[in-house]
């Protein structure tokens, strides 16, 4: 019996799940694994059906972070999310309570500060990087708005700390996964990772 084609059946799948029919699309990446069982692309995109299909929430999200990667560097983009899989559900776990916690109990558990006076410090120093290096080992920023959190994304962003928003976004995104702002965020991020990898 012939092989499918790899490449237009990990089409078709790649179709079917940005059309949300991840039954098919499963049904597909499968295929390919059944005739290529080392397809990191196949295997990756089974998992991320099988969440889709089981309702959890960021699947869509990773897979459109998963596409962009896919686009500047493939083999990359599979180990990148091949990572993301394997950690993801004990990341996941601590920052869905990111906005759960009541403020005062975080503050006194975690030697915490809040967003606002957090910015208020930077204000004053006119350095975030310095003054976030300064207090990132012993104080835990408390953020319990989600603009605060997208507004603290961006300036880590901003300041060369990528894998650090990285794994922020991968977690947040499980409580906003239909998010624009956190999707643009993390298009801006496998961009912006892309450039310097080229570069370097």
């Amino acid at each position: 019996m012939s092989k499918i084609s790899k490449y237009k059946t990990l089409s078709l799948a790649n179709e079917s799940f940005l059309k949300s029919e991840y039954d098919a699309a499963l049904r597909h990446f499968a295929e390919v694994l059944h005739d290529y069982p080392d397809s990191k692309e196949a295997y990756n995109g089974a998992i991320l059906a099988e969440m889709a299909m089981s309702g959890e929430d960021g699947a869509e999200a990773l897979f459109d972070y998963y596409t962009v990667l896919k686009n500047e560097n493939k083999d990359e983009a599979d180990i990148v999310l091949s990572e993301i899989l394997e950690s993801i559900d004990g990341t996941l776990d601590q920052l869905k309570t990111i906005f759960s916690q009541p403020i005062k109990e975080k503050l006194e558990q975690e030697n915490g500060i809040l967003y606002g006076d957090f910015i208020s410090l930077v204000k004053e120093d006119g350095d975030f990087k310095e003054v976030f290096e300064n207090i990132m080992f012993s104080t835990k920023v408390i953020i319990s708005e989600k603009e605060d959190f997208v507004d603290f994304l961006e300036r880590l962003m901003n300041h060369g700390f990528k894998e650090m928003a990285l794994t922020y976004l991968e977690g947040a995104l499980s409580v906003y996964p239909n998010d624009s702002e956190l999707r643009k965020l993390l298009k801006r991020l496998a961009k912006a990772s892309s450039i310097e990898n080229r570069a370097s």
